[in-house]
């Protein structure tokens, strides 16, 4: 042990060294994970979404909260004041039945509004671009020319011609029976209306419960009139008509709404009947598609020609899949490759001959020629100077007489045995401005020996860039 040793040495502690190299632009800290984001979050259309994408609604909601006060105050006031007594007084089955009236009408006013009503997904930048290629191939003009407007296709339904209009928003063609609604901002298949009283578009896949919205809220609205009738008229045979009132005011409230609303509920179901009948929907009766004034061969080319199985289809058919997928996850966008360099755009930077070599794969698979491989007798190597070339002008053909061939190695040497202990240069051997030393003078020559071989790479780098010029463009 050595003196002064008061112990055993202590243990050595070594830390683990990362080898993994890091660029001065990574962060230290581990980025934090982006969380997937939904379709329904970057929807393009003006829609509201709850509950995670699976309630989607019209922007506008103001009226649809209208109706739903309306819907449960009046039902509310009639449970309250005028079921107690009628079940009482005529038959318990009064509530009963106003209770399965009315959880009906809620249950179909919200699925109409809270589900899609068939929006038809937009078109990707590459589909757009692809079809905008087959308008101009189907009109006949470049892309950038003048297109004639409106884009239209034509298809044959049932014997009938149908035209496809082009969406401008969307960037597709519509499909048959389809519209672009403004206020949602989408193209709704089979599109019949924006009703604000639910808060959304009717289409394809939410008419029928906007149907059994309309006709069950207006056997609910007769059924509450009705009975509030009766209610105030068997009291008032106990009491007197005024009597009546003062003890039930809220049949009063009750019978007020029900009067003037259940007019205009009673002609919309009868109005939606008569489509639902004809198979045709708000859209297409109000444009008169099909109607018999445009000519006798004009007809309904969707209807079955049976009253029972149009209104089998549009009841009791199948419902098709919602096409946006709003609940589903966007997917990154793909890396867009890069586009293809041809060595022009290096030029003049300060890149060597053999890093551009490495980068062009003709190049690399190319064997490399020294000097001492490319000198032939009489003519001279790469490494040779050329006197009579400027900076920056390209090599001449080999076909013209090098004026630099009397230049040899034995010419340059001496003038390296005589500068060679030169660690720095003199006041006289300064370098001057061009055209101020003598032709003569050993450090003039030694000065153009270095522009000329300087000349030499430039010109040699030239070369380059028209090979890889040549090459890119064959």
């Amino acid at each position: 042990m050595p003196p002064g040793g008061g112990g055993p040495m202590k243990d050595c502690e070594y830390s683990q060294i990362s080898t993994h190299s890091s660029s001065p632009m990574e962060s230290p800290h581990k980025k934090k994970k982006i969380a997937a984001r939904r379709k329904w979050e970057v929807f393009p259309g003006r829609n509201k979404f709850f509950c995670n994408g699976r309630i989607m609604m019209a922007r506008q909601t103001g009226v649809f909260y209208l109706t739903l006060i309306l819907i449960l105050v009046t039902s509310g006031l009639f449970f309250a004041f005028d079921c107690r007594y009628l079940a009482e007084k005529i038959t318990p089955a009064i509530p009963v039945v106003g209770g399965i009236l009315f959880f009906f009408v809620m249950g179909t006013l919200l699925r109409t509004s809270f589900s899609d009503p068939g929006v038809l997904p937009r078109a990707t930048p590459d589909e757009a671009a692809d079809l905008e290629r087959q308008i101009d191939i189907a009109n006949g003009t470049s892309s950038g020319g003048y297109r004639p407007p409106p884009r239209t296709k034509e298809v044959v339904i049932n014997g009938q011609t149908v035209k496809l209009k082009y969406c401008f928003t969307c960037k597709i063609f519509r499909p048959p029976r389809a519209s672009h609604c403004s206020l949602c901002d989408n193209c709704v298949e089979q599109f019949d209306h924006h009703c604000p009283w639910v808060g959304n578009c009717v289409g394809k896949r939410n008419y029928r419960f906007f149907y059994m919205f309309i006709l069950s809220l207006s056997f609910l609205t007769v059924f509450i009139f009705a009975f509030v009738i009766t209610h105030v008229i068997h009291r008032s045979q106990q009491k007197g008509f005024l009597d009546a009132l003062k003890d039930s005011p809220a049949s009063v409230l009750e019978a007020v709404i029900c009067f003037f609303s259940v007019w205009s509920i009673i002609g919309l179901s009868g109005f939606h009947t008569y489509l639902i009948s004809s198979n045709q929907t708000t859209n297409e009766d109000i444009k008169g598609s099909w109607s018999n004034k445009r000519g006798k061969e004009n007809y309904n080319p969707y209807s079955y020609g049976n009253i029972f199985t149009n209104c089998c289809v549009a009841l009791c058919g199948p419902i098709s899949p919602s096409l946006i997928d709003r609940r589903g996850y966007v997917q990154p966008d793909t890396p867009q490759p890069a586009a293809p360099s041809n060595g022009i755009t290096m030029y003049g930077a300060t890149q060597s001959q053999s890093d551009m070599a490495a980068a062009t794969p003709l190049l690399q698979s190319e064997p490399s020629l020294t000097s001492e491989e490319l000198h032939m007798p009489g003519k001279p190597g790469l490494g040779t100077p050329c006197a009579s070339l400027t900076l920056g002008q390209p090599t001449p053909p080999s076909s013209m007489p090098n004026l630099a061939t009397e230049a040899t190695l034995s010419d340059i040497m001496p003038l390296k045995d005589e500068h060679g202990g030169h660690q720095f240069l003199t006041p006289d051997e300064a370098p001057s401005p061009p055209r101020m030393l003598g032709a003569g003078s050993p450090l003039a020559h030694s000065r153009t020996m270095h522009m000329l071989g300087l000349a030499s790479q430039d010109s040699l780098h030239e070369d380059s860039v028209r090979g890889l010029v040549k090459l890119s463009s064959v």
